[in-house]
């Protein structure tokens, strides 16, 4: 890809499934996004929602939708993201998180965390998707760790894309007060203080940004998505925050990284 533009790395706070399919603030800010950056050759997407053991690669070539949720309109599982897979870029990927073993898995199709977002900013389902799956048992320097290696894919046309939220608590999520709780707007403005200081050993820690995060972080797997992106930032790139809301206990905020300018 010599000559071309480095790509982007986004992190997209995905909440809701319904967000596929409503038009609000969030599914404007991700369709207005893609309508801003260049057209990607593929994207690699990490998901808070294929949890895996040890490393792994969706190698698909014709991934499926996967409706991995319940309790939601018909009209959500009737959606279908025919993104081709590209299991060139999966081996590629693999190659480059050597000497760490890598299972390519041709099963795995595309998840909503990677859908839900995917479906609203390119629409028309042409570019490919490669999933990469969170080994949860691992902690998050290991995850940040081994998305360094990731970097190069930026100068071959592929978006990172990490898809979480920085707080998710459904526990304490209350559908009928939108409005955030303290702890999880205090936890949401630490963890974009520390991402514009570049303190990524300490957000390689969350269990270190202060007491709300036993409450934001109760589990990782929306959160290591962030690490992902974190992980591939350069010293040139510019940094903007979007959607940059908490509701009840999950935030939506989002972290783009652009070298563009």
């Amino acid at each position: 890809m010599t000559g071309a533009r480095t790509m982007p790395a986004l992190f997209v706070g995905h909440g809701s499934p319904m967000n596929a399919i409503e038009d609000n603030a969030f599914s404007r800010a991700w369709r207005a996004l893609a309508g801003r950056l260049p057209k990607p050759r593929a994207i690699l997407c990490v998901s808070a929602h294929w949890e895996t053991h040890g490393v792994a690669v969706a190698a698909a070539e014709r991934p499926v939708t996967i409706h991995d949720f319940y309790g939601f309109p018909e009209a959500l599982f009737a959606v279908r993201y025919p993104a081709p897979g590209d299991p060139a870029l999966a081996r590629r990927a693999a190659e480059l998180l050597a000497p760490e073993p890598v299972r390519l898995d041709t099963e795995w199709g595309l998840d909503h965390g990677a859908w839900s977002v995917l479906r609203v900013m390119y629409p028309e389902a042409d570019i490919p998707v490669v999933q990469l799956g969170i080994d949860t048992a691992r902690p998050g320097p290991f995850h940040h760790d081994l998305a360094r290696r990731l970097a190069p894919l930026r100068d071959e046309g592929v978006l990172i894309v990490g898809s979480g939220n920085i707080v998710h608590n459904l526990h304490l999520f209350r559908y009928d007060r939108p409005e955030p709780l303290d702890w999880a707007q205090r936890f949401d403005d630490t963890v974009r203080e520390r991402i514009r200081s570049g303190d990524h050993a300490a957000l390689s820690h969350p269990e270190s940004l202060g007491p709300e995060a036993r409450l934001a972080v109760p589990t990782p797997e929306h959160y290591l998505p962030l690490l992902y992106v974190l992980a591939v930032r350069r010293a040139d790139d510019r940094l903007s925050f979007f959607n940059e809301t908490v509701t009840s206990a999950i935030s939506m905020t989002s972290v783009m990284f652009d070298g563009a300018g």
